[in-house]
């Protein structure tokens, strides 16, 4: 009896109680797919955002490409006009070699150089095949001491290799070398040796401020 005037009670008081469980069954419905409509939400909006991080590397991959390509086609412009107004009598001396248009150009890292140049044979030795090495003698300044090093190291091979020469007519440098960030370069001596030849044929100092 007690537990019927409870029920009563709480009937009259505007509670029923397999309406409640109906309800309350509704709202874990509802709940349920709640979550599963935020749980594909998530996931496209984690799919968005990685297809966004994509595009982005794309577009910074594709704006350095064109940079890189802008580059090269300004060096290939430059070198036809040069070539183009060369004259043909430059270097009329037996076995000369001269070194043009010597640049050491930093690069976007610290510590990284490129050395440009071309090298170009005299009119009567154009046709000839010259083969042989190059070397940088750069002085420097690190840690307030003055340091004099030379490239390629004769330690390591495929360095070696990268400043070897060989040519009929002309040949166009450019050599990438890597310094530790610390030094500052006060100048650098292009030296041009032959095969077979202990001293150098040509050199050419530039200064760097």
């Amino acid at each position: 009896m007690v537990w019927w005037a409870y029920g009563s009670g709480l009937e009259l008081a505007g509670f029923h109680r397999g309406q409640a469980a109906k309800e309350l069954e509704v709202l874990r419905e509802q709940v349920s797919a709640l979550q599963a409509e935020n749980a594909t939400l998530s996931n496209q909006a984690a799919s968005f955002e990685r297809q966004a991080q994509i595009e982005h590397a794309a577009n910074v991959e594709t704006d350095n490409q064109v940079k890189a390509l802008n580059e090269e086609n300004a060096r290939l412009k430059e070198n036809l006009t040069f070539f183009q107004n060369l004259p043909l009598t430059k270097g009329d001396h037996e076995g000369e070699l001269s070194i043009l248009r010597l640049k050491i150009e930093r690069d976007a890292l610290p510590g990284e150089f490129h050395c440009r140049m071309i090298l170009v044979q005299s009119v009567k030795q154009r046709g000839r095949e010259f083969v042989g090495n190059m070397q940088l003698v750069i002085n420097a300044e690190q840690d307030g001491k003055k340091v004099v090093l030379q490239l390629p190291q004769e330690s390591l091979p495929n360095e070696v290799a990268a400043y070897r020469l060989n040519f009929k007519y002309y040949q166009v440098i450019d050599r990438a070398f890597k310094l530790a960030p610390e030094i500052r370069i006060e100048s650098v001596q292009v030296r041009i040796f032959e095969r077979g030849i202990g001293e150098p044929k040509v050199t050419q100092r530039i200064d760097l401020s």
